[in-house]
């Protein structure tokens, strides 16, 4: 694959101080020194993952996805050009700012701004997490996957699928049409639901321990109305996980335990049995959703259905799913 991973993500949010302790304190990413209305976070030997600048506007700012040559960026923009959108290369200040070598910008169908970088920055010194955690997944996989709710996912399946050529991992149609996509062995890195208002959903990290989910659940929840979702385990990509509410209203899910797939030999898969095996209660949503979610997890339940045995479960222990 060309595209192999998602590499950064940007946000606006006028709450700086918010996001520092959000960020650093709840997730335990490194803050780095940054000049000027923006603050920018670590996740491992990158440079940066994550980028909060203090911009008026949708909380959603842009993606960043890595390639894996410099000769891809030509490629895309050709095949993009063609397909009748608007391409910039992005300049020298903007790479500089985005730590990477250089980069092509555009937006997607709907307007949302996408970034293909290629050779990213190491940097010099160690990552210090904000908090005490062993260390996030992310080498080969990754900054972990985003989410966005859109108004017609079967409009943008094209886009993604076709021209930028994520692979579909599973989808359902019912109760409306959602798309996971993957780019490299992470179950998914980005997924596309439809939904009444286009937004930002949330973004995912995930631990390489367990604990570190269960603490930070444990931090969130002496923080009121920090949870949206309570600690439950993902159907399709087996990822034990919580969300928490951002300082600007989005979602942040953190968890463990993701799926590492195949990408050579993994079939789609049409989803039934819907979001959840267990947890994840919808803390955010009216209790009549809220009941609906919740029904459809303890149908599953009563059709038997769960994950493989942790010892059955190979991702947890191969090589591949081991961080850099």
């Amino acid at each position: 694959m060309a595209i192999n991973a998602l590499g950064y993500i940007g946000v606006r949010s006028d709450k700086l101080a918010d996001w520092s302790d959000f960020a650093s304190g709840l997730l335990g990413m490194q803050q780095i020194d940054r000049a000027g209305q923006s603050m920018a976070f670590r996740m491992d030997d990158r440079k940066q993952r994550l980028v909060v600048s203090n911009e008026a506007g949708d909380a959603f700012a842009f993606m960043g996805w890595e390639v894996e040559t410099k000769d891809d960026l030509q490629t895309y923009a050709a095949r993009l050009s063609d397909a009748g959108i608007e391409i910039q290369h992005g300049s020298r200040e903007l790479a500089d700012r985005r730590f990477v070598t250089d980069l092509i910008v555009f937006n997607d169908y709907a307007g949302n701004r996408i970034e293909l970088f290629w050779q990213p920055m190491i940097a010099s010194d160690p990552f210090k997490p904000g908090r005490p955690i062993q260390d996030f997944k992310t080498g080969p996989f990754g900054m972990g996957h985003a989410v966005l709710n859109v108004k017609n996912a079967d409009q943008l399946l094209p886009f993604y699928r076709d021209l930028l050529g994520f692979q579909v991992s599973d989808y359902a149609t019912k109760p409306y049409p959602l798309y996971f996509f993957h780019v490299n062995g992470r179950h998914h890195s980005f997924a596309l639901i439809t939904a009444p208002k286009a937004r930002f959903h949330h973004f995912m990290v995930e631990y390489c321990n367990l604990d570190d989910v269960g603490q930070g659940y444990d931090l969130a929840q002496l923080q009121e109305n920090r949870i949206a979702y309570t600690l439950g385990r993902h159907t399709n990509d087996y990822m034990t996980s919580f969300y928490s509410h951002t300082p600007s209203g989005f979602f942040v899910e953190t968890g463990w335990g993701g799926r590492v797939i195949d990408p050579e030999t993994w079939v789609p898969e049409e989803m039934h049995d819907g979001p959840s095996f267990w947890g994840h209660e919808r803390l955010h949503l009216a209790e009549n959703e809220r009941t609906r979610m919740r029904d459809i997890r303890l149908d599953a339940a009563r059709r038997g259905r769960r994950a493989p045995p942790a010892v059955d479960c190979p991702w947890l222990f191969n090589e591949l799913s081991k961080p850099n």
